[in-house]
């Protein structure tokens, strides 16, 4: 069973001195990756502005870069802005197989003001992997990082990579 008190202890210890989204994000899915029993995916997705998610830092195998709008159960989760746990991925009608060998699944919108601005994904080779604990604990740590990171700039303007990216010249 995962110490999930001690597991925040230690989110906060890793991203409470940083303040690039990118940064703490990718720390944060390697800390849950590595720590969480039977996980075989740990990341986030973040929503452009026509509403696609966009992969993000992450820990495992390659992943879907772009899920369409509203679409799998991270878009699921990502517009009701609830808390979404698979028990068996493929009972579940809009799934997005980026992985093969996922068998269950949760997923943790990115909530501030009541907005949804991304989700933290998690899958699992294992039927029935995330219990109710798991759920909690998994969601807490996810206001944490919330908490402790600012909301990543979504186009060029803001000069983060959720829109388009320039390729800069250098001349010669």
């Amino acid at each position: 069973m995962t110490d999930y008190r001690l597991l925040e202890e230690q989110v906060r210890g890793l991203l409470s001195d940083e303040s690039d989204p990118i940064a703490n994000a990718a720390n944060f899915a390697a800390l849950v990756y590595g720590e969480i029993p039977d996980v075989s995916w740990a990341g986030f997705y973040y929503a452009d502005p026509e509403g696609e998610l966009v992969l993000g830092p992450f820990q495992g195998r390659p992943a879907c870069a772009r899920l369409p709008k509203g679409r799998g159960v991270c878009g699921a989760a990502f517009l009701r802005r609830e808390i979404l746990v698979v028990d068996d991925v493929s009972q579940f009608a809009d799934h997005i197989a980026c992985d093969s060998a996922a068998r269950s699944e949760i997923v943790v919108p990115l909530v501030v003001d009541n907005s949804a601005y991304g989700v933290f994904d998690l899958d699992s080779a294992l039927l029935r992997r995330f219990i109710p604990d798991d759920q909690r604990g998994i969601e807490s740590l996810v206001k944490t990082f919330v908490s402790l990171t600012p909301r990543p700039k979504r186009n060029e303007k803001e000069s983060l990579p959720f829109g388009k990216n320039p390729v800069r010249k250098t001349p010669r």
